[in-house]
C-alpha cells in the first residue's frame, strides 16, 4: 500500500519487487509520484551508464538538468545550472558513487529523492542531515524488456525502447558534416530527447542540456519553449545542438533553431519535406543528421 495515488483523494498499490533493484537507505516511505519518477530516472541514467561522470535532475518525469564532466562534483553542478529553478524539489541521480564533495552540494538543494549506485561514507552521512530525503542505493538497472499500461479497461503491452544511438548511427544529410565535438554533443543529446515527454526538443552544448521543450501540441511550441527556457537562464546558444524526438514536418523549426544560433541537429528523418529541411539547413550552414528511428515517449 501507499499513502494515496497522484494526488490524496486517490487510493494505491505498487505491485512489485522493488527491493531486487534498490536499497532505501534513508528517508520516508516511497510515494505514488516518487516511483513514477524514479521510473524515468533509472531509465535515463542507463543511457549513460558506461559513460563518463553523468548526473540527471527530474522533474515531473522529464529531466530538467542533465550533464556528463569528467568529476561527478562538476557534473551535477552542470546539471543543476540547467534549470536551478525545476530542480527544487526534483529526483537526483547519478551513475558514480556520491563522493563528500558532490554530497556537499546535493545538501544545499531541497530534493525529493537521490539514487546513485554507491555512496561515500561521510557523503551518505551528511546526504542523511534532512530527515525525509529518501535515499536509494541502485542495485540493478534490469527492468525486463516489456513495458506495461493500463487503460480504457485493459492493459497496454510493450517492448521497452532499449534502443540508443551512437555516433555510428548518425547519417549527415546535408553538405556540412558534424564536427567531432558537434557529434559528441548530438549523441547526447538524442539520448537526452529519448526521455522527454512527445513533442519533444532538447538543446545541447558541451554535454550540457540547456533547454527543453516537453509535452507541446506542436514541435515548433516545443523548440519555441526550448529556446525561450535556455535564454531565461542566460545560455548563448550559439553552435549549440538540437535533438528532436520526431521528424520536423516544416522547415519552420530548422529555421527558428538556425536564427537562436543552433548549428546543428539531429532527428529521425521521414517526413515528406525532409529535402525542405535539409535545402534550408544547406543555404544557412547547418549541419543536420538523420537516426532513421523515432523515439516518443506519450
Amino acid at each position: 500500500p501507499l499513502r494515496y495515488g497522484e494526488n490524496p483523494h486517490q487510493r494505491a498499490r505498487f505491485y512489485g519487487r522493488l527491493q531486487d533493484a534498490f536499497e532505501q537507505l534513508h528517508g520516508k516511505e516511497l510515494s505514488y509520484n516518487n516511483l513514477v519518477d524514479l521510473d524515468s530516472a533509472v531509465e535515463l541514467i542507463r543511457e549513460f551508464q558506461h559513460d563518463e561522470p553523468t548526473f540527471a535532475i527530474i522533474k515531473h518525469t522529464n529531466a530538467c538538468g542533465l550533464a556528463t564532466r569528467p568529476s561527478l562534483k562538476e557534473a551535477y553542478a552542470a546539471a543543476l545550472a540547467g534549470d536551478p529553478v525545476s530542480a527544487f524539489g526534483g529526483i537526483l541521480i547519478c551513475n558514480r558513487s556520491i563522493d563528500v564533495e558532490t554530497a556537499a552540494l546535493i545538501h544545499e538543494l531541497f530534493c525529493e529523492m537521490v539514487i546513485a549506485p554507491a555512496f561515500d561514507h561521510d557523503a551518505l552521512a551528511m546526504l542523511k542531515g534532512r530527515k525525509n530525503r529518501i535515499i536509494l542505493r541502485q542495485k540493478s538497472s534490469d527492468f525486463g524488456q516489456m513495458k506495461y499500461r493500463s487503460l480504457l479497461n485493459g492493459v497496454l503491452l510493450q517492448e521497452a525502447d532499449h534502443k540508443t544511438e551512437t555516433a555510428d548511427h548518425l547519417t549527415p544529410v546535408t553538405n556540412i558534416a558534424p564536427t567531432a565535438s558537434q557529434q559528441s554533443d548530438l549523441v547526447f543529446a538524442n539520448k537526452a530527447v529519448k526521455h522527454i515527454k512527445s513533442n519533444g526538443i532538447a538543446l545541447v552544448f558541451n554535454r550540457q542540456l540547456i533547454g527543453i521543450g516537453t509535452g507541446q501540441t506542436s514541435r515548433i511550441d516545443a523548440l519555441q519553449q526550448a529556446v525561450d527556457k535556455a535564454k531565461r537562464f542566460n545560455f548563448d546558444l550559439t553552435n549549440a545542438v538540437l535533438a528532436s524526438d520526431a521528424f520536423f514536418p516544416f522547415a519552420d523549426g530548422v529555421e527558428l533553431a538556425f536564427n537562436a544560433g543552433i548549428r546543428a541537429i539531429v532527428q529521425p528523418g521521414g517526413s515528406i519535406k525532409d529535402q525542405d529541411s535539409i535545402d534550408f539547413c544547406n543555404k544557412a550552414g547547418v549541419c543536420m543528421v538523420f537516426t532513421g528511428i523515432r523515439h516518443f515517449k506519450h
